[in-house]
């Protein structure tokens, strides 16, 4: 048997400790606590948590709650989750200094949000949602909007802060939700 990290199921997965962008460190050194993987929440819990990840610049995190939506949720909300679980993906590797593949994800995510941000993906958030509209509060054409802003941003060179740059997955708190 080879010395590999396995998880309670034998799966090979890494014990050591991640930083706030999900970068290994070394074993015995201080990490922030990894997200469990495989919880079923509901999309209002998804993304107040994953928002909370964003709010303390952990968005390697926020990817894995998104991915767990993806994986668990219903088929037809399957692109939503994904869409975000890359713009959290693009703004780890932003954040990381890759800027070219953080700017390249974050386009990616932009993307397939403007397309899956409704569920039924012709981008006019009218299904997959609570209430009509924005499919569970998530403000789909300002993410996309701040993505590719990010994008254009990290590809010049800008340094990222993950936590300064994190998104408002819902309408920005100074904007009173439509009624």
């Amino acid at each position: 048997m080879n010395g590999r990290d396995r998880d309670a199921e034998g799966r090979a997965r890494s014990a050591r400790p991640r930083d706030g962008l999900g970068r290994p460190l070394a074993y015995g050194e201080a990490g922030v606590e990894r997200q469990p993987e495989g919880v079923v929440r509901t999309p209002a819990e998804t993304v107040e948590q994953a928002q909370r990840l964003l709010d303390t610049g952990m968005p390697f995190h926020a990817h894995e709650v998104f991915e767990d939506a993806w994986k668990s949720g219903p088929a037809t909300e399957a692109a939503l989750w994904r869409a975000l679980a890359q713009l959290a993906v693009g703004l780890t590797h932003a954040a990381r200094g890759n800027a070219v593949g953080g700017a390249r994800l974050l386009r990616r995510g932009a993307a397939a949000l403007a397309g899956a941000g409704d569920g039924d993906g012709d981008g006019d958030g009218a299904e997959g949602t609570a209430g009509g509209g924005a499919p569970y509060g998530i403000d789909v054409p300002g993410l996309v909007r701040w993505a590719r802003e990010l994008a254009g941003r990290v590809e010049a060179g800008a340094a990222v802060d993950a936590a300064a740059e994190a998104p408002r997955l819902g309408p920005p708190r100074d904007r009173p939700e439509p009624l």
